[in-house]
């Protein structure tokens, strides 16, 4: 007992010792209910939450006037506003999907044109669907293109005859939901066109939104002819934020080297664009001495960076990673106009909260879980730095000694936001690039020195028509990105693969490295080792045997060398291809050609696992049969 009590009082201390960065723990706690509103397996009564808020609010206000410890009330509350903001902003998205997969006429509004390798895609607004009579009105719908079928003018009001179904729900358990993220994006449909587009009505008059679309698209075309092949497309990604024209060479020698976190605009680049404007305008601003001397050119290149910053988040789609990486860059040059500092580890719980706020759904994405996660461990690093070198201060003086600090800080950089992202990433996408941090030390500096700063020039000259003038030496450097990423995912054992982990992985590894992360203290040591304990019975959970979709149409088995093997090997690539990647990447195969443990005929299959009988029957002929040989 006495030793319980020691460690309450030693807990309590080291907590009460941690009492100012307690406000960080908000985004943690409100983030912890909208996990729980999505976790649910059903949609809870609508006051469910509201009434918890409620209830968990007045608990707080009485222990509070009493004098009593709130801190446990205090959380509750932040939990369940998190709960309550997830019901209510999935109250407000209308209901909009389509209920059923048909053919039929297409008319509506086209918001956007995505160029892919293979097809083009239009995204449909404000469209109305004619099938077999009936007529249903659709938010959006995304439709491919025929092969070499011209595209329709963004704005412009079309009709097409196409094919259309509603968003597909998970192939897997627990995998991607594009079913979810469709909703709150209110994509009603998806298909394909079968007859040609026809234009209705040309675009007409001035929509903001539609005009930053067709901006966009215009200028990714642009960058594109300017730089042919690999190049063009990068800098597309790069700049505007269209990844579409990636081919699946590239794309795939990116994510084996490590170095797909540079096509998703994040902080990285955000910080990029907005340093080299403010620190290039207030280089030219002090040229003059005048205005050097008599007015605030500091403040000046401040707001102008903030103006060009907010420019490229429009321009670049405005994704989760470059809202976070927005709002932090945003309150930095903020801070400068005020002539205040910004608190860091605060500015990124300001810009979490910011975020779960207005796009609770965003908690679930894997873009929330790579920036997030890199972005406060790379913070706390240099908390942690700052702080060792405040007790024990050293010179900066030397051309030697800044050269050794940079290369320092950068190989810290590049180490902490591997480790951060990994069980995230290994989570997500079932792979562990194995050489990322050699390519980033590469890489990273090139994107930075070369690559970037060529880029904020050709989007400062494109209201012009001059961006080919800085495009050539961008790709140039691209160029060389392409032979770094290929080179390193060419490397023997270059990509580990990793089966699918439970699905509590992301909060338990999220929790314990907010505790190593936002904590100061000697026992914030404990989130390192739930973290790598976390992991390990992650990567040991069993992985299912038998694989089988919604519908029926498709099963797999999982043999014992790894290998996906399928009821039908042509049919639903998408899915088993996802199947194989989730079950540990051993390839698939047909199980009619593996003698043994599978028996099939024109009826069905019969797999035997142990003392197990698993019955595949494909006619009702069969079920009798089946049913009789044993446990299924």
């Amino acid at each position: 007992m006495a030793t319980l009590d020691g460690g309450r009082r030693w807990c309590a201390r080291q907590l009460i010792g941690e009492r100012d960065r307690w406000v960080l723990w908000v985004p943690v706690g409100f983030g912890a209910g909208i996990g729980s509103y999505f976790s649910l397996s059903g949609e809870p009564p609508m006051f469910s939450g509201p009434l918890a808020l409620i209830l968990s609010s007045v608990l707080f206000m009485v222990l509070r006037a009493r004098g009593q410890a709130t801190a446990p009330c205090l959380a509750l509350v932040v939990v369940a506003a998190g709960f309550t903001t997830a019901q209510i902003r999935t109250a407000m998205v209308p209901d909009h999907m389509l209920k059923h997969q048909a053919s039929g006429s297409l008319s509506g509004t086209v918001l956007a044109v995505q160029v892919r390798p293979s097809r083009t895609r239009l995204v449909i607004g404000q469209s109305q669907f004619e099938s077999a009579g009936e007529v249903e009105k659709l938010s959006r719908a995304r439709i491919s293109l025929r092969p070499q079928t011209a595209h329709p003018e963004i704005g412009a009001k079309i009709e097409v005859f196409a094919a259309l179904r509603p968003p597909p729900a998970p192939s897997a358990p627990d995998a991607y939901d594009f079913q979810r993220a469709a909703f709150f994006k209110e994509l009603s449909a998806v298909g394909y066109a079968i007859g040609p587009v026809k234009t209705v009505e040309m675009p007409v008059g001035f929509f903001p939104g539609l005009w930053l679309a067709r901006y966009r698209f215009d200028l990714s075309e642009r960058i594109r002819g300017a730089l042919p092949g690999p190049a063009g497309a990068l800098a597309s990604a790069l700049l505007t934020g269209e990844r579409g024209a990636l081919s699946e060479e590239v794309l795939k020698s990116m994510r084996d080297s490590g170095l797909a976190h540079l096509l998703a605009i994040s902080g990285l680049h955000m910080g990029l664009v907005a340093g080299i404007v403010f620190f290039g305008l207030r280089g030219g601003l002090a040229l003059s001495r005048r205005l050097a001397l008599r007015y605030p050119i500091k403040k000046w290149a401040a707001l102008g960076a903030l103006i060009f910053a907010a420019g490229y988040l429009l321009l670049s789609g405005a994704s989760v990673p470059t809202q976070r990486a927005f709002l932090m860059t945003g309150v930095v040059l903020i801070a400068v106009l005020v002539d205040r500092e910004a608190i860091s580890m605060r500015l990124v719980a300001w810009a979490a909260m910011v975020i779960l706020v207005f796009r609770p759904e965003a908690l679930l994405s894997a873009s929330f879980h790579l920036s997030f996660a890199a972005v406060t461990a790379l913070v706390a690093a240099y908390e942690f730095v700052a702080a060792r070198r405040r007790v024990n201060p050293r010179a900066n003086g030397g051309w030697l000694n800044r050269v050794l600090l940079f290369l320092g800080a950068l190989l810290l950089t590049s180490v902490v936001a591997n480790l951060a992202t990994l069980p995230f990433g290994a989570y997500h996408f079932n792979r562990v690039a194995n050489y990322g941090l050699a390519s980033n030390m590469i890489a990273v500096p090139l994107a930075g020195f070369w690559i970037m700063p060529w880029g904020v020039l050709a989007l400062a000259l494109a209201p012009f028509g001059l961006e080919n003038w800085a495009l050539t030496p961008m790709g140039w450097g691209l160029d060389v990105l392409v032979a770094i990423a290929k080179q390193a995912s060419s490397w023997p054992g270059a990509v580990i693969s990793v089966a699918a982990w439970p699905p509590w992985a992301p909060p338990v590894i999220a929790l314990a490295g907010a505790w190593l992360c936002l904590w100061q203290r000697a026992w914030r040591s404990a989130g390192a080792v739930a973290i790598v304990l976390a992991m390990v019975v992650a990567v040991t959970a069993p992985t299912p045997r038998i694989w089988v979709t919604g519908d029926g149409r498709l099963a797999g088995y999982l043999a014992a060398d790894g290998r996906m093997l399928l009821s039908a090997s042509s049919r639903e690539r998408f899915t088993a291809d996802l199947w194989s990647r989730r079950a540990g990447g051993g390839g698939t195969g047909n199980w009619r050609d593996e003698p043994g443990a599978i028996r099939c005929d024109d009826l069905g299959c019969i797999l035997r696992i142990g003392a197990t009988v698993v019955a595949f029957s494909r006619s009702g002929r069969a079920l009798g049969e089946d049913c009789q040989r044993g446990p299924a």
